[in-house]
C-alpha cells in the first residue's frame, strides 16, 4: 500500500493538519493509502494537536482527534513512500537523518505539490493568531490536491 508520512517540527500544529486534510482528499478520490504524520523533535510526544490547528480543521470539516504526535524514526524511511516536510528546516533534518539505501522519496509539501501558490513552506502558526492557522489549512489544502494528483500519476 503507498504510503505517505507528513512532518514537521513537532507534530503538533502543520503536519497533523496536513495528516487529516490529505486523508480526507484521498478519501474523496478513492486512494487507500497509509497516512500518518511525525515531528522532527520529540517536544509533543503523545500528544494531541494542538487545539487551535484542531478547531481551525473542524471549521473546515476535517477531524484531527484521533491524531497524536510523535518523533520521526529511522524505520519511517523504510516504511514510507514519501516523507514530507512542511518547511526547509525540517527538510533538510530529514535528509541529514535519512540513509541512501532508504525507500523514500523526501519532498517539501508546497514546493513540489503546489508550486503556483508562490509559497515554498507552510508557515507555522504556533506563535501567531488564528488567521495563521486559517492559513495553514488553505494551503495545506491546496497542496493536497497536488498530492492525490501526484500518487494517482505514481500507481499507474
Amino acid at each position: 500500500m503507498y504510503s505517505v508520512l507528513f512532518v514537521c517540527l513537532g507534530n503538533i500544529c502543520r503536519s497533523p493538519t496536513a495528516d487529516g486534510i490529505f486523508r480526507a482528499k484521498a478519501a474523496e478520490a478513492g486512494l487507500e493509502l497509509h497516512i500518518d504524520s511525525a515531528g522532527t523533535s520529540a517536544y509533543h510526544a503523545g500528544e494531541a494537536p494542538d487545539l487551535r490547528s484542531q478547531q481551525e480543521a473542524k471549521r473546515h470539516g476535517y477531524d484531527l482527534s484521533m491524531i497524536r504526535s510523535r518523533q520521526v524514526i529511522s524505520e519511517d524511511f523504510n516504511q514510507y513512500d514519501l516523507v514530507i516536510a512542511m518547511d526547509k528546516s525540517n527538510l533538510e533534518n530529514l535528509q541529514a537523518y535519512k540513509s541512501n539505501a532508504c525507500k523514500a522519496k523526501l519532498k517539501l509539501f508546497l514546493a513540489d505539490f503546489a508550486p503556483d501558490l508562490g509559497v515554498e513552506e507552510v508557515p507555522d502558526p504556533y506563535y501567531g493568531g488564528a488567521k495563521g492557522f486559517t492559513e495553514v489549512v488553505k494551503l495545506i489544502e491546496q497542496a493536497s490536491e497536488g498530492l492525490v494528483a501526484y500518487i494517482q500519476q505514481e500507481k499507474k
